[in-house]
């Protein structure tokens, strides 16, 4: 019996481990990143590749959603996390915030590339 215990008790920390820690929730669909749901991820030109910041806050998240991370997500390659204003945590690709449109209705919708011609799709 104590073996299943310790085995129970091994299985239960990786599971919380990958859990804890999360990958990327980003996919690549038609050439573009989405988030699981399909839904499009855009770049803001105004953020600074690598600076850890984004600059979209306050009505700007409203209207692009901020690609949230988990607490203590982080992940390697190309996608980073980043510390947003408000204390949340955000998905970077390639050292950029990544983010949503509100627009957006459904999986596959692009209606947030080049909005005011410094929004535009991410891509791999």
């Amino acid at each position: 019996m104590q073996t299943l215990s310790l085995f129970s008790v091994a299985l239960v920390a990786l599971v919380t481990g990958c859990a804890s820690t999360g990958m990327a929730p980003v996919e690549t669909r038609s050439g573009v990143l989405t988030n699981p749901a399909g839904m499009t991820l855009y770049v803001f030109d105004k953020d600074v590749a690598g600076s850890g910041k984004s600059v979209c806050n306050g009505d700007c998240a409203v209207k692009w959603p901020p690609l949230t991370a988990a607490t203590g997500a982080y992940a390697g390659g190309d996608y980073g996390v980043i510390a947003r204003d408000d204390g949340t945590s955000q998905w970077a690709y390639k050292g950029k915030p990544l983010y949503l449109w509100f627009k957006d209705q459904k999986p596959g919708d692009m209606s947030g590339d080049n909005v005011n011609n410094v929004w535009h799709v991410a891509k791999p």
